[in-house]
């Protein structure tokens, strides 16, 4: 397995989308030394947006959380959050009632700028349902999880509502050894029990790649050979990356470990372009 340089290869792209969890943090915080990464792309005028399946908060306060770390250069702008293409539907196709949601009162803020009324499950009462016209899955917090899922089923056995799924992924880490179940992972689940095809936002998915293209500050004269998607998880920031026509570099500091790196990309048949150690340029 050859290993790149990231800086090396950052040189050839006008715009870098980032993954957020295991390229730039982990559970113990911002990858040792990232900084200097963003100091360099400044410096540089190489454009830069963090692609992220979290929709637990805004754009807003996934920035201030980055700035609370110590790193000032992402600012709301630049993040692109699975939660936006979520809002993007409701706006479309949900013109009136109620969105219920599973999720945080922050992670609502998608559904409410959308100038929907909201109602978390938790205070959703069954025998009242008839304004709800749509479930959101945002997040796998902030609500019980043995009272408010099967209020969340026997919802859905009782309403024919769309169920939009604003994060995909399935688990996320909690520790070097430990994972979490995942709203996504929550929505297979509940798919599964009430026999329904939930509408998902989020990579791999393109319409997350699309969305970010078209938000892009120079698009019109930003081709796809222009930009390199930057990830540590096969399943999503690199196919999806690949499917788009997109150069992808896959880092080594998240979830795919550089001891079963080879094997992985073996089994799976999901090629990264480049493999890097790490997304910090020194």
């Amino acid at each position: 397995m050859e290993l790149t340089d990231f800086k090396t290869i950052v040189a050839d792209y006008k715009v870098i989308f980032f993954d957020a969890f295991g390229v730039l943090k982990t559970y113990n915080g911002l990858i040792p030394g990232i900084q200097k990464t963003f100091s360099y792309l400044k410096e540089n005028n190489k454009d830069f947006y963090v692609l992220t399946n979290d929709a637990s908060r805004s754009p807003e306060q996934l920035a201030e959380s980055y700035h609370r770390m110590g790193l000032t250069d992402i600012v709301p702008d630049c993040i692109i959050s699975s939660g936006m293409l979520a809002r993007e539907y409701l706006e479309l196709k949900v013109n009136h009632g109620t969105v219920a949601y599973l999720g945080t009162e922050d992670s609502a803020h998608y559904i409410e700028t959308a100038g929907l009324t909201t109602l978390s499950i938790r205070e959703l009462s069954l025998e009242s349902i008839s304004e709800v016209n749509a479930l959101v899955l945002l997040d796998d917090e902030g609500f019980d999880w043995n009272t408010d899922l099967n209020k969340t089923v026997n919802l859905l056995r009782k309403r024919n509502i769309p169920v939009i799924v604003a994060n995909t992924d399935e688990t996320y880490p909690v520790s070097k050894n430990r994972i979490a179940i995942a709203i996504g992972g929550l929505a297979e689940m509940i798919e599964t029990i009430v026999a329904k095809r939930f509408i998902r936002f989020g990579k791999p998915d393109a319409q997350m790649f699309i969305f970010a293209y078209e938000h892009i500050r120079n698009a019109p004269s930003i081709h796809k050979k222009d930009i390199l998607m930057v990830g540590d998880t096969l399943h999503t920031d690199i196919i999806g990356g690949n499917k788009f026509g997109l150069d992808t570099a896959l880092v080594l500091t998240g979830n795919t470990q550089a001891e079963d790196a080879e094997i992985r990309i073996r089994s799976t048949g999901i090629i990264p372009t480049y493999i890097c150690e790490s997304a910090v340029i020194e």
